[in-house]
């Protein structure tokens, strides 16, 4: 083997392994994210610095996307006025931030009904190999792909405000 093709070789194994150990964390130093707000008509959501848009994201939403989540299990995303309570680096959908659902008023509408409000819903990154890929896939939670949750992750903080609106 020639010095040329030795080269190249220690050259392409080096950017592999430089690849696979590159972090899903990123940093951000930007302008602070005061709120999230998302329009599942438009399967949109955006990141807000005051009334400037950060950012905006293609999303799907739960399997049932149409009207406001009731109780666990039917499929639909929440609607109203929530925070990012958690942050989860393991999630099973590569990061995910935590939706403060079920709220009071979530449980109660639920309890009336005779049925548990579930919880467990998240901002997170996109289907795992064995989901379905179509749209609104998930069983209730916000959905955007892995390299923009990176993104997101960064960028948004535990207790800033979350919108979602039908």
């Amino acid at each position: 083997m020639n010095m040329r093709a030795v080269k190249t070789g220690v050259l392409i194994l080096a950017l592999v392994l430089t690849s696979a150990c590159a972090s899903k964390f990123k940093r951000y130093d930007g302008p602070e994210v005061t709120r999230v707000i998302v329009l599942k008509g438009e399967r949109r959501m955006y990141l807000m610095h005051g009334d400037q848009v950060l950012k905006s994201y293609r999303i799907d939403l739960g399997f049932a996307p149409e009207g406001d989540k009731k109780f666990e299990g039917d499929g639909r995303t929440p609607e109203g006025e929530y925070i990012i309570d958690r942050r989860n680096p393991e999630s099973r959908f590569y990061l995910s931030l935590g939706i403060s659902y079920p709220n009071e008023e979530d449980i109660a509408e639920a309890r009336a009904l005779g049925r548990d409000p579930g919880g467990d819903i998240f901002i997170h990154g996109g289907p795992r190999p064995f989901d379905p890929r179509r749209p609104d896939w998930t069983w209730g939670c916000i959905s955007v792909s892995d390299r923009e949750m990176r993104d997101i992750y960064a960028m948004v903080r535990i207790g800033t405000p979350i919108s979602i609106y039908p």
